[in-house]
């Protein structure tokens, strides 16, 4: 008779902790709004509004071009400090930064 293996917990989690983003500029919470717009808050308190509207109709959309759907519009999530859509679908938050906390506002075309 053959020795069968015995499974082993997965320690992965507490060998690897996750990646918590918490630097200044990264994104805190996002809430999707009416008009491919997004309401986003970063660690350091600045807040403002992406607006998407001009670039997910635009034919240069790219991969953005499936946010145009209203539904999956609304599926933003905060991963690792960036706003993220599934599909790998993502924001630099560095540039969301830094336009919202000159302008209030980073409309994208």
């Amino acid at each position: 008779m053959l020795a069968q293996p015995v499974p082993e917990e997965d320690r992965a989690p507490a060998l690897n902790p996750p990646i918590i983003a918490t630097a200044p500029d990264d994104v805190r919470d996002v809430i999707p709004l009416p008009a491919y717009r997004l309401a986003v808050r970063f660690h350091d308190g600045i807040a403002g509004i992406v607006d998407m509207s001009a670039l997910v109709k635009s034919p240069k959309a790219g991969v953005f071009a499936a946010l145009s759907d209203p539904l999956r519009f609304t599926e933003a999530y905060v991963q690792y400090g960036a706003v993220t859509w599934p599909g790998e679908i993502d924001l630099a938050p560095d540039a969301m930064y830094k336009a919202i906390k000159a302008h209030g506002t980073w409309v994208l075309t």
